[in-house]
């Protein structure tokens, strides 16, 4: 059971916007139960309801409320249960009756009333895992090929170039924060950190969170420039880059600086891994939710202007070509804006976790590769330059092999290829004009 209330732990983490109350270390649900428990019965004073005789109990699994004789109290399952099979709809009830010489034996017993499969939970998750670790990693390697690329050839650097560059860097952060997490936080199945205070799972979870909001920070940004780019015939690109520089790495450090410190004052708990405050969560989530909403806007702004361009009389085309190209590019747009992200950004957190965790896992995890191909790969631009780059470099190729052949001396005395090139040119010029100047006396 232990291990696979840990994969369910890393797989909410992976998702940043699930609080991982829902999803955690057995032993870290039972704690803080018990805690909820406790303090309760701190606050309970006998003398002001003699009546209630079997006080408030907690039984290593639930906390039973205060009652009188005679009375028979229900309690659901403990949550554990739930967290542990949340698509079961056919938890129980479980109950004790307060007798004269305290509470009595629990009937029915747990085990009868609260099922749970898990060997079908534990298959779930780790197929899940599998899911993000292939997506992520696909995703790593083919945008550092992007951003190599897009590096290497000057004739490609421009501002919409640049920002794609810094989104293919989030991307990456992203998946290398995903991998650094689940090395260093669930390395053990069966280890325990929800009470732990070792300053190095913190900085993990700090950083991984600071990924993510980058992530959607530039996913923001990228539609924010589009949209601004349509809306606007001139504007100065390289001031604009500046501040979507400055919005995409500093707000996202501004608002991980903040949750870090209320998290150290007010909710230093374990790694900072569980999202028990729902007020102090909510400085992550929110700029998250913002950006996912503010895109889709964008995305709905960008596709009517689409529409207007496509049906303008100078465009041309029959209406099936015209709406071709607007299926082409609402396609294209949707896993540059994070469009995706939306089916379950506003839906209660406690519904559906399962399908999230597919969908937002599933999609979000393989995000940067369709990306990369799609911006960088499948580029007409990056494309022709790669192809002019090649070229020149089979021809700089076959000269230096051929001259190799013809002119020994040449090879060894360390000239180049281009500079073989630009010998074999002066010479074919020279012997041309030799040419032209021995015939013009016949003439």
């Amino acid at each position: 059971m232990a291990s696979t209330v840990r994969k369910c732990q890393h797989l909410f983490l992976a998702l940043a916007l699930i609080p991982l109350i829902y999803c955690m270390h057995p032993y870290c649900v039972i704690q803080l139960e018990k805690e909820k428990c406790m303090e309760r019965m701190a606050m309970d004073d006998p003398s002001n309801e003699p009546e209630l005789v079997c006080p408030r109990m907690w039984d290593n699994l639930t906390c039973w409320e205060p009652a009188k004789i005679g009375q028979v109290v229900w309690m659901p399952c403990s949550e554990l249960f739930e967290v542990m099979d949340e698509e079961n709809d056919e938890f129980g009830k479980v109950s004790r009756n307060c007798t004269e010489d305290g509470w009595s034996e629990m009937f029915p017993h747990y085990l009868d009333v609260c099922p749970f499969d898990e060997n079908g939970t534990d298959m779930y998750y780790a197929s899940v895992k599998a899911l993000y670790t292939v997506g992520y990693s696909t995703s790593l390697v083919s945008l550092t090929t992007a951003m190599v690329i897009l590096c290497r050839f000057r004739k490609l650097h421009c501002t919409r170039n640049f920002i794609h560059m810094n989104l293919f860097v989030s991307f990456i952060l992203r998946a290398v924060s995903v991998f650094i997490k689940d090395g260093i936080l669930y390395a053990e199945e069966d280890s325990d950190h929800c009470f732990t205070h070792t300053v190095e799972c913190k900085v993990v979870v700090v950083f991984f969170h600071y990924c993510v909001l980058s992530n959607y920070f530039w996913l923001f940004i990228e539609g924010l420039y589009l949209f601004t780019l349509l809306v606007e015939t001139f504007f100065p690109e390289k001031r604009y880059f500046y501040w979507y520089t400055i919005i995409g790495w500093g707000t996202p450090t501004i608002c991980v600086a903040v949750w870090a410190v209320l998290r150290a004052h007010f909710d230093n708990i374990g790694c900072w891994d569980i999202n028990d405050s729902a007020a102090i969560w909510w400085v992550i989530k929110g700029p998250v939710l913002a950006s996912i909403m503010i895109n889709f806007i964008l995305f709905i702004g960008i596709i009517i202007i689409l529409v207007q361009k496509l049906q303008s009389p100078d465009i041309g085309g029959n209406e099936s070509s015209i709406y071709l190209r607007l299926a082409r590019s609402t396609l294209l747009l949707i896993p540059l804006f994070g469009i995706h992200y939306t089916v379950f950004a506003f839906t209660p957190e406690d519904v559906s976790k399962r399908e999230r965790l597919v969908f937002e896992l599933g999609l979000g995890s393989f995000q940067g590769f369709v990306v990369a191909v799609l911006y960088c790969f499948l580029n007409g631009e990056v494309q022709s330059e790669i192809k002019r780059k090649w070229r020149s470099w089979t021809v700089n190729r076959y000269f230096a092999v051929d001259m190799k052949h013809r002119h020994p001396s040449l090879a060894s005395s360390g000239v180049n290829g281009g500079t073989q090139l630009s010998i074999l040119s002066k010479s074919s010029s020279q012997i041309r004009m030799s040419s032209l100047q021995a015939e013009t006396p016949a003439t």
